[in-house]
């Protein structure tokens, strides 16, 4: 069974329909504005949130009550090594020890103290 190839033929430039692309819009002094004054009070915000996290963790160290209600908030406490260096670093033992860098970088690990980080959990 033959098959079949279209060919492409050529299309006369009159009968080409052209799409015109609307021209972008200039940016205005009133957008650059806005945005920067946007940009201030994100950093306002993350100031002040900043601040009341720290505030209210402060006084649940120091054993504070919490008001009875919807929301309830505790202290959680992770452990987490900084392992953003373990694939790069088990190529480079594999190395330099013939093939036995995982080794290498897990007693690395087990060496390496876990940094804690407390965060709040709001409820």
């Amino acid at each position: 069974m033959a098959t079949q190839q279209s060919i492409p033929q050529s299309v006369e430039p009159s009968k080409l329909t052209v799409v015109p692309f609307p021209a972008p819009q200039g940016i205005s002094q009133l957008e650059l504005t806005l945005l920067l004054a946007l940009r201030g009070r994100l950093h306002q915000l993350e100031t002040q949130v900043e601040i009341a996290e720290e505030s209210i963790k402060s006084r649940l160290k120091a054993g504070c009550s919490v008001e009875e209600g919807d929301h309830a908030i505790e202290l959680k406490t992770s452990y987490r090594r900084n392992v953003s260096w373990k694939d790069v670093s088990i190529r480079l033992a594999n190395r330099l020890y013939f093939g036995k860098g995982l080794n290498y970088v897990e007693r690395i690990l087990r060496k390496t103290k876990p940094t804690p980080s407390i965060s709040l959990v709001i409820q």
